[in-house]
């Protein structure tokens, strides 16, 4: 009887030291922004009515998972994500005019809280625990590092061979420092996944970034680049005061009617008293990303299993000693 309950107690133990509380693995998918290039014939919007769809390019990374119970967890993220959006999408005459176009390569990593708002731990009801499912929300902090790019055009025809240029040495509105290339993120969203065999799990996940900056398109707010000072790069020029040209604004009247305060004169420099408005400096940039998530579950051991039993772990029938030197 001694010996049936210890063996009952040694099972109970190794079954109960088996943990399932780390997993990582890879995500690829979708990105997105919201900013100021974008929308239809609408002025700005929130949330995702003013995004482009064609404009939808990818973001891939890898994360870690570590569960503190069933509800709770932490996970640490590191992400590529490309945004870009171009002024030709949108039939807005301010912004069609304009005729400003960007990319932008985000490096991202972040650490984030996760809650578990709803679970089912046996799929199907089969009694297997196999599969089960999880839903969360999430919330963090990140950092990321980003470089806005642009192609220049000259009445509409693409130049440099397609070449992009790096816009921040640029300072495209007349900044008198670079805006920083290193930023921080809130990311919210909610994600699912459904673990199989206990071994992988396989999801799915929207995360939105707000950010502090409102140059992740390097558009927010007046037409400051001089072409006339010694300081401004001759690219830099064509980028900015010659993005909008006569045909293009002659285009963008016929199509919305005569416009007497749409002008050439409105998309470049000016003068230094008379800036126009280039983009709306009252709300930060933001970027979203929709990814699969595949990971692979770290089986681990408690204390006390490693400390009582690690023993069962070795190869039966091998002697074990002590080396002599």
């Amino acid at each position: 009887m001694k010996k049936f309950l210890s063996i009952v107690f040694l099972l109970v133990a190794i079954q109960s030291g088996a943990q399932y509380n780390w997993d990582y693995g890879a995500k690829v998918g979708a990105a997105n922004y919201l900013g100021d290039i974008g929308g239809k014939e609408l002025t700005r919007r929130d949330f995702i009515w003013d995004m482009h769809v064609l404009s939808t390019r990818y973001a891939a990374g890898m994360y870690g998972r570590y569960k503190f119970s069933k509800r709770f967890a932490v996970a640490a993220n590191a992400d590529f994500i490309r945004i870009t959006d171009t002024d030709v999408l949108t039939t807005n005459t301010a912004r069609r005019a304009r005729n400003m176009n960007f990319r932008n390569n985000i490096y991202e990593f972040g650490v984030r809280a996760e809650l578990t708002v709803w679970y089912d731990n046996d799929v199907g009801n089969k009694g297997y625990y196999n599969p089960d499912f999880k839903m969360y929300l999430f919330g963090g902090l990140s950092g990321y590092y980003h470089n806005p790019q642009g192609q220049i055009f000259k009445d509409g025809e693409l130049q440099y061979g397609g070449q992009w240029f790096d816009l921040r040495p640029w300072k495209t509105e007349g900044q008198e420092a670079q805006y920083d290339a290193i930023g921080i993120a809130i990311p919210a969203g909610l994600g699912m996944y459904m673990t199989f065999n206990k071994r992988w799990r396989v999801g799915w996940e929207l995360c939105w970034r707000t950010t502090f900056t409102d140059y992740l398109d390097d558009v927010s707010t007046v037409y400051g680049l001089d072409p006339t000072a010694s300081t401004t790069d001759p690219l830099a020029n064509e980028f900015v005061n010659q993005a909008a040209y006569s045909s293009l604004i002659n285009e963008v009247n016929s199509n919305n009617g005569i416009d007497p305060d749409i002008s050439l004169n409105d998309f470049r420099w000016y003068d230094s008293e008379q800036r126009s408005k280039r983009g709306d400096p009252t709300n930060n940039d933001s970027y979203i990303t929709a990814q699969f998530t595949v990971g692979r579950v770290i089986r681990g051991r408690s204390n006390f299993y490693k400390s009582k039993y690690s023993y069962l772990r070795t190869r039966a029938g091998v002697r074990r000693s002590k080396a002599k030197f």
